[in-house]
C-alpha cells in the first residue's frame, strides 16, 4: 500500500504524468466513476483546491493498472492483435473513413485447419443471397438503410403500450468511450444499467466461466437491470477474458431459454473486436451496441507514432463510420436494410466448431463441419494470454506478431498460403519456357498445398 501511495504522489507531483492521466481518463471514460462525491453539507466547507486534488488522487488510483509500462501492448498481445490488424485494418479505416479493399479470395487454411490459434470470429462465414443482382445496393440505395438501434426493455410485442416506447435510441451501435460512459452513468426512470465482467481466473473451465456469467445476469435481472454491459476490462496476469462472441451469443441464448430476452439489452465493452466482420458477428448474435476500447487505444498509438496525422476524436469518428458502413454492406447482401433487423439474426454459417457447442451457445446456426470445442477455444485464449502476461510477473515480449493472414510473411509465426512464391514462380517459368515438366511440377505442388490447406472454396465444393 505504501508503494502504491508513493506512485500516486509521484504522478500527482509530475505535471506531464498528471496530464497523461487526464487524457487517459477521457479516452477510457473512467473519470466520473472514479471521482469521489463530497457530501452536500461538506462541499462548501472544502476548499476548491483540496477537492480538486482529492479527485485527482482518486482518479490516479483508479487508473494505476492502465499506467503500467506496456499495458496497451500487453492487451494487444492478449487479444491476438497482429501488425496487419494495426496497419492494414485499423489505420486505413481511421484515416480514410471506409473499409480497406482486400482480395476477393482467401488462400490460407480454414480456422479449424490452421496450425495457428485463431480468433473465434474466423470460424463464422457470412451468408449472402445467392442471386445475380444484389438485393440492396448499400451505396446507391443508402437512403433505405437505417443504423438506429434501441436499448432497454422491448416490452410486450403483442400489446400496444406506451411502456414499449421507453427505450434509449442509439444512432450508431459502435460506441465511443464517452458514449458508453454516458450510458453507464444514466439515471433515468425505466432504465437500470449494470456492468458484468466476462473475466475468469486462468486455468478455470470455460464452461464454468459461462455458467457464472449466466448467474451474474440473473442477479442483475432480479435487481431490475434492463441494460447489461458485458466488459472484459481488467485482464491481468491471473484473469483472462471469455471470447467476446462466445460471451454475447451464450448470454443471448440463455436469455431466450429463460424467457428474459425482451426484458434485457446487452451492450459489449471489449478489447477484441477491430475488424468489420467482428462487429457484424457480435451484432448478429445479440449485442445491441459495441465499444471497442482497445481499437481506440490503437488509434491513439498510431497518432503518437506519427503513422496517422489526424485529431484523435476525428480519427475515432472516421473509424466508427467505416465500421458502420461495412456492417450495412454485409447486411445488404442478404437484403436486410436496417441494423435493428440484422441484430440477433445469426445470418452466418459456422465452419469448424463442435456440434454440442453450436447447439448450446450458437443455437440454430447452420454448421455442417464439426471441429473445436470449448477446451480448444479456451486453449487458444490462454495461449495468447500467456504470451502477453508472464505468470511470475516477468517481462514479456510485447511485439505484435505478423502472421501474414492477408499476404505471405516470413518467419516461424507465418500462416501458410496456397499461392506462395514457389508456386507462382513455377507457373511463370512453365509458361515463359513452354516447359511441360515445370507445369507438372507446378500442378503437383498446387495439388499438395490444396490437400494440406483445404481452403473454404474446396470445402464448400465437397459439401
Amino acid at each position: 500500500m505504501d508503494d502504491l501511495a508513493e506512485k500516486i504522489n509521484a504522478v500527482l507531483n509530475d505535471p506531464a504524468q498528471l496530464q497523461q492521466v487526464m487524457h487517459l481518463a477521457s479516452s477510457l471514460g473512467l473519470g466520473q466513476s472514479a471521482a469521489p462525491e463530497f457530501p452536500a453539507e461538506n462541499e462548501a466547507d472544502t476548499p476548491a483546491e483540496e477537492r480538486r486534488s482529492t479527485r485527482q488522487a482518486a482518479l490516479v488510483r483508479a487508473l494505476m493498472p492502465y499506467l503500467r509500462p506496456g499495458r496497451r501492448e500487453r492487451l494487444q498481445r492478449a487479444f491476438a492483435y497482429s501488425y496487419e490488424d494495426l496497419t492494414n485494418v485499423i489505420l486505413p479505416m481511421a484515416r480514410d473513413g471506409q473499409e480497406p479493399t482486400s482480395a476477393m479470395g482467401v488462400d490460407i487454411p480454414l480456422a479449424v485447419l490452421s496450425e495457428k490459434h485463431q480468433p473465434l470470429f474466423r470460424y463464422f462465414k457470412q451468408l449472402f443471397a445467392q442471386v445475380t443482382n444484389p438485393p440492396i445496393d448499400a451505396i446507391r440505395e443508402e437512403s433505405v438503410t437505417d443504423t438506429t438501434v434501441y436499448v432497454g426493455s422491448d416490452g410486450n410485442l403483442l400489446q400496444d403500450s406506451p411502456e414499449n416506447c421507453n427505450v434509449l435510441q442509439i444512432n450508431n451501435p459502435i460506441l465511443t468511450n464517452v458514449d458508453l460512459m454516458k450510458i453507464r452513468s444514466m439515471n433515468e426512470p425505466g432504465f437500470r444499467v449494470e456492468t458484468i465482467s466476462i473475466l475468469y481466473y486462468k486455468n478455470t473451465s470455460l464452461k464454468k466461466a459461462l455458467d457464472h456469467l449466466f448467474v451474474s445476469c440473473d442477479r442483475a435481472y432480479r435487481n431490475g437491470a434492463n441494460i447489461i454491459i458485458l466488459s472484459d476490462r481488467g485482464v491481468d496476469e491471473n484473469h483472462v477474458a471469455i471470447p467476446s462472441l462466445l460471451a454475447v451469443s451464450a448470454l443471448e441464448q440463455y436469455l431466450v431459454r429463460t424467457k428474459k430476452r425482451t426484458a434485457v439489452s446487452v451492450i459489449l465493452e471489449s478489447a477484441e473486436p477491430r475488424d468489420v466482420h467482428h462487429f457484424a458477428t457480435l451484432l448478429g448474435y445479440g449485442a445491441r451496441a459495441v465499444n471497442p476500447y482497445l481499437a481506440y487505444a490503437s488509434i491513439r498509438q498510431l497518432i503518437h507514432e506519427g503513422l496517422l496525422d489526424k485529431d484523435y476524436t476525428v480519427a475515432v469518428d472516421d473509424y466508427n463510420k467505416a465500421v458502420l458502413h461495412g456492417i450495412v454492406k454485409i447486411a445488404s447482401k442478404m437484403g436486410v436494410s436496417t441494423i435493428q433487423s440484422y441484430e440477433s439474426a445469426q445470418i452466418f454459417e459456422i465452419v469448424g466448431i463442435r456440434q454440442d457447442v453450436v447447439d448450446q451457445y450458437f443455437t440454430n446456426t447452420v454448421s455442417r463441419v464439426g471441429g473445436v470445442g470449448l477446451e480448444e477455444i479456451a486453449e487458444g485464449v490462454e495461449y495468447y494470454h500467456s504470451r502477453a502476461f508472464d505468470p511470475l510477473g516477468l517481462e514479456t515480449d510485447a511485439t505484435m506478431e505478423s502472421a501474414g493472414y492477408h499476404r505471405l510473411r516470413c518467419g516461424p509465426e507465418q500462416e501458410d498460403h496456397m499461392y506462395n512464391p514457389q508456386v507462382v514462380c513455377l507457373l511463370q517459368r512453365a509458361v515463359k519456357r513452354g516447359d511441360y515438366s515445370l507445369f507438372k511440377a507446378y500442378s503437383a505442388l498446387s495439388y499438395t498445398l490444396v490437400s494440406v490447406l483445404v481452403t473454404a472454396e474446396s470445402v464448400h465444393a465437397v459439401i
